[in-house]
């Protein structure tokens, strides 16, 4: 018993000692979802104080998270990789329609150096565009290991 409490406070004492870095939210696999869910989830993490690590894949309504904390508080792995596209609905015959509006929104929310690189890929279509590697790494801090 007396090794079992000596390990919890080992525990209890590393955790309490941990970098804010360990606290960051961590982006692994998040396939997106709907705008407004993902807009009102990063509001809250960016009155947490909390920053981001982006780990992996991030795509569609995922990579919100770019246009609503601040960039010093987003770092990026050698993992990371966002996927952009136009938003959507679901028409009345429940095919995907693209929703311009939407997309402006979504597009001008994104910070400068976002932008140019979707710009210079055509922007925003139903055609699905990979953001990784150097290009994600310039515009983004790498986190720390």
């Amino acid at each position: 018993m007396k090794r079992w409490m000596e390990l919890l406070i080992t525990m209890l004492v590393l955790a309490g000692s941990c970098s804010s870095e360990a606290a960051a939210v961590r982006i692994a696999y998040d396939p997106g979802g709907r705008i407004g869910k993902y807009i009102d989830r990063y509001e809250r993490l960016r009155a947490s104080g909390r920053d981001v690590m982006i780990d992996g894949f991030c795509a569609s309504a995922c990579t919100i998270v770019l246009a609503t904390l601040p960039s010093n508080r987003i770092c990026v792995t050698s993992r990371a990789e966002l996927a952009f596209h136009a938003a959507w609905d679901i028409g009345h015959r429940g095919q995907p329609v693209t929703n311009p509006g939407a997309t402006r929104m979504i597009y001008s929310m994104y910070p400068g150096p976002v932008r140019r690189w979707i710009a210079q890929r055509g922007g925003l279509t139903r055609r699905t565009i990979f953001l990784s590697g150097g290009p994600l790494q310039a515009m983004y801090r790498s986190c720390p290991v």
